[in-house]
């Protein structure tokens, strides 16, 4: 039974933790694919961006989140939206709309956003250094431990507050983000944009208020993200380095372009890292009398070490590339 109670700790909790995070992430990925036609690389630097806005209000107003008893990162989450909102919305209008005015091809507007990565990252190496912070600044974070009901069940299942809050708001994103394109005009809108742009402009369709629309739901879930994935461990300068790819890999897992596949992309690829490095030679203890004498003297069966765990989503997303192309959802649009 403790073997039980590790592996839902370390896999679980933990693949589920991840699979968050990356769901979050890839949700923005597939939807500026689906507006605008283009992959944006500097996502994963807007969730850098959204999680140091927090870290500097957090710093700025330490005792903010007592009154509400959650964690002050929390309580300056919506106004960090709101802020990388704004820095998505005008990101586009200063580099992406002129080059769409002119009629580059996608291509081009890849580029344009490798070079808003490096400007993106340059300024907040800038400004927060080079080392990693904790955004619990004047709070303790919170562990729960829940014990088994069950007999020689010794561990307890631990989950801690940023988890919880974690899972919260990512079930409400997806709720949210599912009555939006399904129920709202604006939704329908994007849907129909998603579709056929030219279509969708010649009935009518505001096809510039639906990109900042869009550029503003992006902005929103990137500094959700950035700020839950900080708040878990901590928040580092570089942390784009470690999102960009399992983000991009769950966004083609779950198939370019349908957000909903962007989510399921991002519980698999999650899921896939966390078991890659866990160590199943722990719940072959119970076991070890009639197993092999190679196997029962093993002390570490992950698949890959740890400090490997990047190199998982691109195993699989090059698996998913052949064997898949159109990913899990066949590259639907929204």
């Amino acid at each position: 039974m403790n073997e039980f109670v590790f592996f839902i700790n370390y896999v679980v909790v933990a693949g589920s933790v991840t699979g968050s995070i990356y769901a979050i992430g890839a949700v923005g990925v597939t939807l500026v694919f689906s507006i605008m036609r283009f992959a944006h690389f500097a996502h994963a630097d807007m969730m850098t961006f959204g999680a140091f806005t927090v870290l500097l209000l957090t710093t700025a107003f330490p005792g903010a989140g007592a009154a509400l008893g959650l964690p002050t990162a929390v309580v300056m989450l919506p106004l960090a939206m709101l802020l990388t909102a704004a820095l998505a919305v005008g990101i586009d209008k200063a580099f992406y709309k002129p080059l769409r005015a002119h009629g580059v091809k996608p291509i081009v507007m890849v580029i344009a956003s490798l070079g808003v990565t490096l400007m993106l990252q340059g300024l907040i190496r800038l400004f927060a250094g080079t080392s990693g912070q904790s955004l619990y600044v004047d709070d303790r974070k919170e562990i729960f431990r829940l014990a088994l009901p069950f007999e020689g069940a010794r561990a307890p299942i631990v989950i801690t507050e940023p988890q919880v809050i974690l899972f919260v708001l990512t079930l409400v994103c997806v709720v949210g983000l599912h009555l939006f394109l399904s129920r709202s005009r604006l939704g329908k809108a994007m849907r129909a944009m998603s579709d056929n742009p030219d279509l969708a402009r010649a009935s009518g369709i505001n096809t510039n208020l639906i990109v900042a629309v869009t550029w503003v739901i992006v902005g929103g879930l990137a500094a959700i993200a950035g700020t839950l994935l900080s708040l878990d461990v901590t928040f580092k300068p570089d942390l784009s380095f470690f999102l960009l790819l399992p983000i991009f890999a769950a966004a083609i897992v779950g198939g370019v372009g349908h957000p909903f596949g962007a989510i399921a992309g991002g519980f698999v690829v999650g899921f896939a890292e966390t078991l890659a490095v866990f160590n199943w030679s722990v719940l072959l203890r119970p076991f070890r009398d009639s197993l092999p004498e190679w196997l029962a003297s093993a002390d570490n069966l992950a698949f890959v070490g740890t400090e490997y765990k990047i190199v998982v989503p691109f195993v699989l997303l090059v698996a998913i590339l052949v064997w898949r192309p159109t990913g899990i959802f066949k590259g639907k649009v929204i």
